[in-house]
């Protein structure tokens, strides 16, 4: 990949003087992370909806085609038996544990056919049984890395692992390895999902508060450095993979005071990238920085010592007149008025250096971004239409989750759109059927009774 500061030079566009140091200082180094990143291993998407990935690798003769498994994975009703997939997931099961009989390929195979029934099937009975030398061998494939898509899909199929055993116990036997690779692998591919399992094993699988803040840490010193902390300088996919799970780590952070003047600093440097996935990114993670930076007034809060004070958003459509106020805790970045320059500027892009489908992400992403900049209550999706039906504002939650149970999940706040993302990523077309099934994933995206809705029959 061409060097990202570079093309952005190429573009006219401004770079900071950190950005120009740290090309100075690598330009000469040859690192061994030029390898690219194959279709496998890249992000699912760079826009608001994760679109779900297909894997061909399934060949040898098993009793699911890859064929059957995306039916599995992306059809609601897909009509294979329970006894199936059991019988193919133990199979595979027994394919992962056993190494003395099996081929690399072989366990690349068995490893992508396994998480790919636990994205489409929630079996947290029968992991559970065998998750001990389940883990022991995807650490191997990651660890020795024989091919690199072995790695890869040994450092999926612990994601999946993860979310489907909600386990608070697993977390320090997976941390070093993972880290390892993130930081010495060769390959670009292992590296960038190496950080998505991380940042899912520190998020579900019992890393407490600190190790969160530290993993956080090491995500942020790859963004401000653009990869080059991990020898993987300006390779968005690795960029955009810290971005976005150092956004999911912040949501489970209660108080982000003390991260958010550094964290606010590298975003918005981020936003001036080349790359656009990069820029929804690091935008996404500045608008969680200003959400969060409001708290809900307490009783002993007095408004005239709040630096600032939101009484709600009378557009909303759930508006309680005297209802909740929320108070600025502290200030987030020192230049708002040039953040919401450049905010505005995205929001507004017509350059014909960026594809007409980035324009469009571009426009769609910061103008929500810089909503929610100006004023933090607003989450993403915030529409200032009018509903026919009230004569009012739209106003937040116009993104939605439609589960299979006839729950209507409203996405009003960032924080529960990075959860989202993230979820889907790791688990694809199978997110709603575990929303329905797995403990992990619905606790961790609550939703309201007055968003239940009845399903017709």
């Amino acid at each position: 990949m061409r060097d990202l500061r570079r093309r952005a030079l190429e573009s006219h566009k401004t770079v900071s003087r950190k950005a120009r140091s740290r090309v100075v200082s690598t330009a000469g180094s040859n690192t061994n992370s030029a390898m690219a990143s194959p279709a496998l291993s890249r992000t699912a998407s760079r826009s608001r909806q994760v679109s779900d990935s297909d894997d061909d690798y399934l060949s040898d003769g098993t009793a699911w085609s890859t064929n059957s498994i995306d039916e599995v994975l992306n059809s609601e009703d897909a009509d294979i038996p329970e006894d199936v997939w059991k019988s193919e997931l133990n199979t595979r099961i027994e394919q992962i544990t056993n190494l003395k009989r099996s081929s690399t390929e072989g366990r690349a195979d068995s490893l992508n056919a396994y998480a790919h029934i636990l994205m489409a099937r929630y079996a947290k009975n029968e992991v559970e049984l065998h998750v001990q030398e389940l883990l022991a061998s995807m650490l191997r494939s990651v660890k020795q890395e024989a091919t690199e898509r072995e790695a890869v899909n040994a450092l999926k199929a612990l994601a999946v692992t993860v979310l489907t055993l909600d386990s608070g116990d697993i977390y320090d036997d997976m941390a070093d390895q993972i880290k390892r690779s993130i930081q010495s692998s060769g390959c670009i591919g292992i590296k960038t999902n190496a950080i998505y399992t991380l940042g899912l094993a520190a998020s579900f699988a019992g890393a407490g508060d600190d190790e969160i803040l530290d993993v956080m840490a090491f995500f942020l010193e790859i963004i401000e450095s653009d990869g080059a902390s991990i020898d993987a300088q300006d390779d968005a996919d690795v960029v955009i993979a810290a971005l976005e799970q150092w956004g999911l780590l912040a949501t489970h952070i209660e108080d982000l005071e003390d991260e958010t003047e550094a964290a606010a600093e590298a975003f918005v440097e981020q936003l001036e990238s080349a790359d656009s996935g990069v820029q929804v990114a690091a935008g996404e993670n500045i608008a969680l920085l200003f959400e969060k930076s409001y708290t809900a007034a307490e009783d002993d809060d007095n408004d005239e010592d709040a630096e600032e004070v939101d009484q709600g958003d009378p557009e909303h459509p759930e508006y309680i007149p005297d209802g909740p106020r929320f108070i600025k805790r502290y200030q987030v970045y020192r230049r708002p008025d040039k953040l919401v320059q450049l905010l505005d500027e995205l929001a507004r892009i017509s350059t014909r250096r960026i594809s007409k489908k980035d324009r469009k992400t571009l426009h769609s992403s910061f103008a929500d971004i810089r909503n929610s900049v100006e004023k933090p209550t607003r989450g993403p999706g915030y529409s200032t239409a009018l509903d026919l039906d009230t004569g009012r504002a739209k106003g937040a939650g116009t993104l939605k989750i439609r589960i299979n149970s006839g729950v209507v999940v409203r996405i009003d706040k960032w924080w529960k759109l990075m959860r989202v993302n993230a979820l889907k990523r790791a688990l694809q077309g199978g997110f709603t059927r575990h929303y329905d099934q797995n403990e992990t994933v619905s606790s961790c995206l609550p939703f309201t009774m007055s968003e239940r809705r009845t399903t017709r029959k």
